[in-house]
């Protein structure tokens, strides 16, 4: 499998229909996907993406984003993966319409992936993978949590070649541990006791989300409580150790002078026997 390179920032040219009026795409109820938060927002995949790729202005990374041929106003033929993301693309005009065009911009999505729900189960593994390819989507992911219980497995990838879907291997290198290669964005997506990953094969670290950074922020305010418990008690302990030393010296002290007083007695007591 071939390894993509980091995505260099879009050329300034004006994207296809930049100059033109843009209608929005159309409004959805608002609503709370408790698998996307659970899995993308609340660890801070979201963000964690966003840093890694970085040229804010010519990539996205978002959740729940319309994407479609046209802004026309219609839901129809319209997918709303649980996260998009695209290189080489206006940003802007993806936020004012709130929604994705693939003609305005020139391009579909680079990459999309679904979180498992057992109400869009069947739509992410059957109908989807045709629409996203009919798209042009280089990679469609899908990650279920429980591993089988909406999706036939925990952690599926497809890659677009010649117009149909090719599925991703998917390696197993521990015990409830998975990862697959996206070629797209040079990253392994990871199926981890139930958790979804990003590693970075190049740096050799997962991304750092706010989960990570979190807890590792911990570890170290931990390991420096630690510290200065172990600096604490080894400070008592050479107090307690100079306390013995005073004592013991005390102790010598006093013996000698009861020595001293014991010998002055006895030279008192002898010279009183001397002779006159």
């Amino acid at each position: 499998m071939t390894t993509a390179k980091r995505p260099a920032p879009a050329s300034t040219a004006t994207p296809p229909g930049a100059a033109r009026s843009r209608i929005r795409f159309p409004e959805f109820r608002p609503r709370v996907d408790m698998q996307n938060s659970l899995y993308l927002n609340d660890p801070g995949h979201i963000p964690a993406l966003r840093t890694h790729f970085g040229f804010p202005d010519t990539t996205i990374v978002l959740g729940e984003v319309p994407v479609g041929w046209n802004a026309t106003g219609e839901r129809r033929g319209l997918r709303i993966p649980d996260l998009l993301i695209a290189f080489h693309i206006e940003r802007a005009a993806v936020i004012e319409v709130m929604g994705y065009s693939i003609n305005e911009h020139g391009k579909p999505p680079d990459f999309v992936l679904e979180i498992a729900s057992p109400t869009t189960a069947r739509r992410d593994e059957i109908e989807k993978p045709g629409d996203y390819a009919d798209f042009g989507v280089p990679e469609y992911w899908r990650f279920d949590h429980e591993w089988g219980r909406s999706y036939a497995v925990g952690l599926a990838g497809d890659s677009l070649d010649n117009g149909v879907y090719q599925p991703i291997t998917i390696h197993q290198f521990g015990a409830g541990m998975y990862w697959g290669r996206s070629a797209v964005l040079n990253l392994d997506v990871c199926w981890e006791h139930g958790e979804l990953r990003f590693y970075d094969p190049t740096a050799q670290r997962y991304l750092d989300t706010y989960d990570t950074t979190h807890y590792a922020r911990i570890a170290a305010e931990d390991a420096r409580d630690a510290e200065q418990a172990a600096r604490i008690a080894a400070e008592s302990a050479r107090d307690t150790a100079e306390d013995a030393r005073d004592v013991e010296q005390a102790a010598r002290i006093a013996a000698e002078a009861q020595v001293a007083a014991l010998q002055a007695e006895i030279r008192r007591l002898r010279a009183g026997q001397s002779p006159h």
